[in-house]
């Protein structure tokens, strides 16, 4: 499906077309299913999050913060990447909400992707740092959730950040090392 059709539909949300926002999501469900999905393969067994509920949730997010106009294809599969961050975090947080002390355990980083099946505390941690990175730079963080919690591909993020694959892997090796720096800190604590 091309850029145009989906963008048309953001465009008619925008201007009051109370259906266009629904009808772009089930425009690009089967995308968000498929980055869902590869998120789900990446998780520990016995996680309760299903595919499903996850990509209905993310959807939810985005209704639920309506107010924030929509621009294109490119800036919805970013909210929904932030979305499926909120909705991760949040679901990693409840299953830590039980453990006290004990510190954070070091969260290690591999040249392809961060490692999703990471128990609930380093998910926690790895949110605050990305949360330091976003203050810093809000690109590189946006770069991150798209990879780490949509699953988006290098080919994938540069054509969502509308940069070439280079410079995608290049910041993601930037927002690696920072992430690292981050977590090494976090778990020295």
């Amino acid at each position: 499906m091309s850029d145009e059709p989906v963008t048309e539909l953001l465009a008619a949300s925008r201007g009051g077309d109370r259906g266009a926002f629904e009808r772009a999501f089930a425009a690009v469900y089967e995308e968000l299913y498929v980055l869902a999905r590869r998120q789900r393969a990446r998780s520990r067994p016995g996680e309760t999050l299903s595919t499903t509920v996850l990509v209905h949730e993310a959807f939810l997010k985005l209704c639920h913060g309506r107010a924030v106009a929509v621009q294109d294809r490119q800036h919805f599969f970013a909210l929904a990447a932030r979305a499926m961050r909120q909705i991760l975090v949040d679901a990693a947080r409840s299953r830590a909400a039980g453990k006290r002390g004990g510190g954070v355990a070091a969260l290690e980083l591999d040249e392809r992707d961060l490692p999703v099946d990471a128990v609930a505390v380093e998910v926690v941690a790895l949110d605050r740092a990305l949360e330091k990175l976003a203050a810093i730079d809000a690109r590189l963080a946006s770069l991150v959730e798209a990879r780490f919690f949509a699953g988006l591909t290098d080919a994938e993020l540069a054509r969502a950040f509308d940069r070439n694959e280079r410079t995608v892997r290049r910041d993601w090796e930037r927002a690696r090392a920072f992430l690292l720096r981050e977590l090494r800190g976090a778990a020295a604590d």
